[in-house]
């Protein structure tokens, strides 16, 4: 289990415990986190569960694969270092901690 902040884009915070094996996306989900649409389901065929990864969990995360690279050209304002979509982040205990900030809208 992880702890994970969400952090909407008027700066309120949600902490949430995330069950290892469940996405970021299904954590915001199963939480009612606002700010996380997630149109698909998670089957990385949007872009509506688009998140900002805090600068100190970028390089800690997993790489992107082509599939969420791709993707993440549709969402809003991506940020080439930052961005991630949470339906590809698969939480483990190495996420406990992780910090995620909203967009302004998910399109």
């Amino acid at each position: 289990m992880a702890k994970i902040t969400y952090i909407e884009h008027n700066g309120t915070e949600h902490v949430v415990d995330v069950a290892n094996g469940l996405t970021v996306m299904e954590g915001a989900r199963d939480n009612n986190i606002p700010g996380i649409e997630a149109d698909c389901g998670g089957a990385c065929a949007c872009s509506t569960c688009h998140v900002y990864v805090d600068p100190a969990w970028v390089e800690k995360l997993p790489a992107k694969d082509d599939m969420e690279e791709d993707m993440l050209d549709f969402a809003y304002e991506p940020d080439p270092a930052r961005s991630r979509l949470t339906c590809q982040i698969k939480v483990t205990d190495a996420l406990d901690g992780l910090v995620v900030h909203m967009p302004e809208k998910q399109i």
